[in-house]
Parts: C-alpha cells; sequence; structure tokens
C-alpha cells in the first residue's frame, strides 16, 4: 500500500522490514505423514472406501464425497512417475534448491494424486513427462516434508 506523504505531513514514517517468526501447524493428520517420512523412511496416503481412491499427501476427508479418511491409512511405493514438471530458473532465499531444478508432480505406484517434489540426478532437459523416478530419503531430518529430499530416475 502506498503512503501518500501529503496526508501525513506531521508524522515521522520510518521505511522498513520485518521478519515475523512463524509456526505452521501440520494437524494431526498431516503430522502422522510427516513423522512416517521421518522416522519410517515411509510415504503413507489415505484411502477414501466409497471412492476407491488414495490420496498424497493425506487429507482429513475424500475431495470427492467428503467422507472421513483420516483413519484409513496406506503405505503408498517409493515409485511413481512424472505426470507434469517444470524447470525452476531463478534463486530465492526461500526455495529448497537454487537454479535450475525441477519441480515435478509425481504420481506414486497405489496412489491416485500426484504431489509436487524435487527431482534430481536429471538433466532438466531430459525429463519427460511418464518418467519412473523413486524416493531418496534425507539423511538428516527436518520435521518437514523435505525429509524426503527428492525423487531420482529409476
Amino acid at each position: 500500500m502506498a503512503i501518500h506523504r501529503e496526508n501525513i505531513k506531521d508524522c515521522f514514517v520510518q521505511e522498513g522490514k520485518m521478519a515475523l517468526p512463524n509456526q505452521y501447524f501440520a494437524g494431526r493428520v498431516g503430522s502422522r505423514f510427516i513423522i512416517a517420512l521421518r522416522d519410517k523412511k515411509k510415504i503413507l496416503g489415505v484411502k477414501c472406501d466409497k471412492c476407491n481412491k488414495v490420496f498424497v499427501p493425506p487429507r482429513e476427508y475424500c475431495e470427492r464425497c467428503m467422507s472421513r479418511l483420516d483413519e484409513n491409512w496406506v503405505e503408498l511405493s517409493n515409485e511413481g512417475v512424472i505426470t507434469n514438471y517444470t524447470v525452476v530458473h531463478y534463486n530465492d532465499k526461500h526455495l529448497p534448491r537454487k537454479a535450475p531444478y525441477i519441480l515435478a508432480l509425481i504420481k506414486l505406484d497405489g496412489a491416485d494424486t500426484p504431489f509436487p517434489h524435487i527431482v534430481e540426478d536429471l538433466d532438466p532437459g531430459k525429463v519427460t513427462i511418464g518418467m519412473k523416478v523413486k524416493a531418496v530419503f534425507a539423511k538428516e531430518t527436518t520435521n518437514t516434508i523435505m525429509d524426503l529430499d527428492h525423487f531420482e530416475p529409476v
């Protein structure tokens, strides 16, 4: 929002930026997903018995029929296929990798929904839709989705 100086003639204004600490609560469902990544090196999803769909990342309710899913956990394969991708060509301190890197939608074997993650060990010009990839877990945990460090070609 622009400050119009003529409206604040008698006011002192100090320009600046402020960094605020922040916490994100993953919730019961998200926490179980991240803990399984961190402690067991497993990728979990949830299955809707009505729609027969498996969702990853897991969610509490089915987006199709609104059935509750949070007690119907399934372990998924660490392998899947790239369903879409982009190559990130810019750097920012908030991004997980230095550019260029591949950010792909990956549909794991056994899942019905793809989820976004990083693909490494592949030249960005050689990535293709339908390419088979496998999960590589982080050596040191971060208690985030980045405990699944990246995917690489099979």
